[in-house]
């Protein structure tokens, strides 16, 4: 023990002293953190709540979920190094002469806030939109501080980087009220094109879904190698769009046949010459 004291150059009563500060310190340390970590949680809750019950879009909600608590762990784990002894002065000091590599390290990082920001600010999309951006569609789940979560058709999870986001071509299916439906059907040359054109502006005037006051279109499209393609417009409301496309292929598909209409595959002729 004497040649200890020796070494540590303190007798033991100071050492005994300076092993309990030290340990009420780590003990207290650990306290802010777990408390300080306890209270980030329910106050990032308490701010969702405020949010929804204001009735807050859920983009702006699960963005300041996430910044918020973030922000307070930053803060706790700060106080948590102060109680340490470690000197903030010094600690910003070091931080500073950093901040210039850390600034191109996380350069990126930077980037994708800012694009949260940028999302949040400019609204491209929002949560339950059905989009197409950075060559991923999908339904948006979550805009987080630095990413956007995707859900696509068969349940995959997508997160996009928010700077690449905020900087693309984002297709956003869901955010205009109506929507043009397209179809290209083909009928065989020969058969009767008025039929047809009659057959689906009934299926057309039929389908409730189907707004009787946009500007539906029923014309000859082209005159293709093997058939005649009809082109067939109409507007639908956004949520209606997708059960209308399949409504009316499988009404063409079963119906055309009855009105003596066929729908030709391509085909070639072939005509052999004899030499001789």
């Amino acid at each position: 023990m004497k040649e200890l004291e020796k070494m540590l150059g303190m007798n033991t009563g100071s050492l005994s002293a300076l092993l309990i500060d030290v340990g009420i310190r780590i003990a207290i340390t650990l306290a802010i953190l777990i408390i300080g970590f306890w209270i980030a949680k329910v106050v990032s809750k308490a701010v969702v709540k405020v949010l929804k019950k204001r009735g807050a879009d859920d983009s702006l909600v699960s963005f300041m979920r996430s910044l918020t608590s973030i922000g307070l762990k930053v803060l706790v784990l700060i106080t948590a190094m102060s109680q340490l002894g470690v000197e903030m002065t010094s600690f910003v000091a070091i931080l500073g002469a950093a901040g210039l590599s850390i600034g191109l390290a996380f350069s990126g990082t930077l980037s994708n806030f800012a694009g949260g920001v940028m999302i949040l600010l400019f609204k491209p999309f929002k949560v339950g939109d059905y989009v197409n951006m950075q060559g991923e569609e999908g339904t948006v789940k979550e805009i987080l501080i630095f990413n956007t979560n995707l859900t696509t058709l068969d349940n995959k999870i997508i997160i996009l980087a928010n700077g690449a986001v905020a900087n693309g071509t984002v297709t956003n299916f869901t955010k205009a009220e109506k929507r043009r439906v397209d179809w290209v059907f083909g009928i065989a040359y020969g058969d009767d094109l008025k039929v047809a054109k009659v057959l689906l502006d009934k299926f057309i005037s039929e389908d409730e879904r189907i707004l009787k006051e946009g500007a539906n279109f029923i014309g000859v499209g082209e005159l293709g190698d093997s058939s005649v393609n009809i082109t067939v417009r109409a507007w639908v409301k956004t949520e209606d769009y997708w059960n209308v496309f399949f409504t009316m292929n499988e009404r063409v598909y079963n119906e055309f046949g009855d009105a003596g209409l066929s729908i030709p595959f391509p085909q070639m002729d072939v005509h052999m010459q004899k030499e001789g």
